[in-house]
């Protein structure tokens, strides 16, 4: 049972509110036993696969449960024999005080708030499973992964595209008690539309025409371990209420079947739209939106973190599959990249050098080993360095629209280290010289990663 929330405390410090529960039996033949539980939904009986068993002969199979909502936290009886009581009140559903006690059967359980407000600090690492940066953009993310991890959240990544999202979902896994389980991976922007329900809940025999057999879902391949649902904004509105449920109530039912199955699994989803505008436009549920975005990690783009391009060069360069020779990149492939907007982030940067490694002829990477519209790029980019005085220079082998993009990349980022440069890395005093307002001198700072001092 937990939620965060991600705030700025008043010296600026980063927050996340882990809200947990703990269950303590108070008598009977589990008399201590207590059981730690950061999830949504906590399952209590005498079945194995609940949260919290109990040995109690007058506890049902599924006994009751325990439900965190936005109105509170809930104590339902799920039809068990011998009851579930408020004190001396049988009741079916009752809202919990943060410190109170039930009765379950003759069990008699404590129920306890067990909430963590931690602070969260850039990373020491400069690397995360198979993630790497030294940008505090970076560290920052690694921070919150770090405590997110081992925990049961669900999490929503998000970011532009190309900014390694499929990543962060497998380091979550492999850094959580489910790394040993499977990691499952959907596109609900590849699939079918009519495929998509069959492929997520599994259907059984004669569910439609076709279904000559029955079939798991990826729910159920992915029990014991973590999916990953990318483009979860393609998701048809209608089957959206059928997650929804999968998320409550960790159980999933195939298409055709009357009956539901329970499923252990982690969800961690990456929007390719801003899901609280599909949500203001009716196209996606706002009670399926919180429940994603328990955690939201939101990934930076390249150009916002510009001072990992050596770090992230060296890495897909040791990871390239054949490369036994090449061991870094040339100072004018180093200007190239740094001064380069890269549209499609970290995945093009890696596509970019995949390609350069078998066409380099030494240790390396030279212009003549990347591909031709990034070398064409190169030679309309060193034209923008004049600052205010830039000098154009047509190129044709560009396409105009390109061409003028990449002219304004590198002019502002020209003329930005200049003149922080001209002021002592002083955004205050840069900002009034350029007759720029503070805060768009320091998105521009930070879009093309360049240091300053914020005063």
């Amino acid at each position: 049972m937990a939620e965060i929330t991600s705030t700025i405390a008043g010296g600026g410090t980063r927050q996340i509110h882990i809200r947990r529960a703990r269950l303590t039996a108070m008598n009977g033949g589990d008399q201590g036993k207590t059981w730690q539980v950061d999830r949504d939904l906590i399952r209590i009986g005498a079945r194995a696969d609940n949260d919290v068993v109990l040995t109690d002969a007058t506890v049902s199979r599924q006994h009751a449960e325990i439900v965190r909502s936005a109105q509170g936290t809930i104590l339902r009886d799920l039809g068990s024999t011998n009851g579930t009581f408020a004190g001396p009140v049988r009741v079916r559903e009752v809202y919990l005080a943060p410190d109170t006690r039930f009765r379950v059967g003759n069990t008699e359980l404590a129920f306890t708030t067990n909430d963590e407000v931690i602070d969260i600090a850039p990373s020491m690492f400069d690397q995360f499973e198979g993630m790497v940066g030294r940008s505090i953009a970076m560290r920052e993310v690694f921070g919150v992964l770090e405590r997110v991890a081992p925990t049961e959240l669900t999490v929503m990544v998000t970011g532009e595209t190309g900014t390694g999202k499929e990543l962060v979902s497998r380091a979550l896994h492999a850094r959580s008690p489910r790394s040993k389980g499977p990691f499952i991976v959907f596109d609900c922007g590849a699939a079918p539309e009519s495929l998509v329900e069959s492929e997520l809940f599994g259907h059984e025999r004669g569910a439609f025409t076709g279904a000559v057999a029955g079939r798991e879902g990826l729910f159920e391949a992915a029990h014991g371990g973590t999916i990953f649902i990318d483009e979860i904004g393609e998701l048809p509105i209608e089957l959206q209420p059928r997650l929804l449920r999968v998320l409550e109530q960790r159980e999933v039912r195939r298409v055709g079947a009357t009956r539901a199955k329970p499923v252990d699994v982690r969800v961690v989803a990456a929007p390719n739209r801003d899901l609280r505008q599909e949500v203001a436009a009716g196209r996606f549920r706002e009670d399926l939106y919180y429940r994603l975005a328990v955690v939201e990690v939101r990934l930076p783009a390249l150009r916002e973190r510009r001072e990992d391009l050596p770090i992230l060069v060296d890495h897909l360069l040791r990871r390239s599959t054949g490369n036994r020779t090449v061991r870094g990149i040339d100072p004018e492939v180093r200007a190239l990249f740094d001064a380069y907007h890269w549209p499609g982030t970290v995945r093009e940067l890696n596509n970019v050098v995949e390609r350069a490694v078998p066409f380099c002829d030494g240790p390396l990477v030279n212009m003549a080993a990347l591909p031709a519209a990034l070398r064409a790029a190169g030679a309309v980019l060193p034209q923008a360095t004049a600052a205010a005085g830039v000098r154009v220079e047509a190129n044709s082998d560009v396409p105009f629209k390109d061409a003028k993009e990449l002219l304004i990349e590198a002019f502002e980022r020209a003329y930005l280290v200049e003149l922080i440069d001209k002021h002592d890395q002083n955004v205050s005093k840069a900002a009034r010289a350029a007759d720029m307002d503070r805060k768009s001198i320091t998105r521009l700072l930070k879009k093309h990663g360049i240091k300053y001092r914020d005063v």
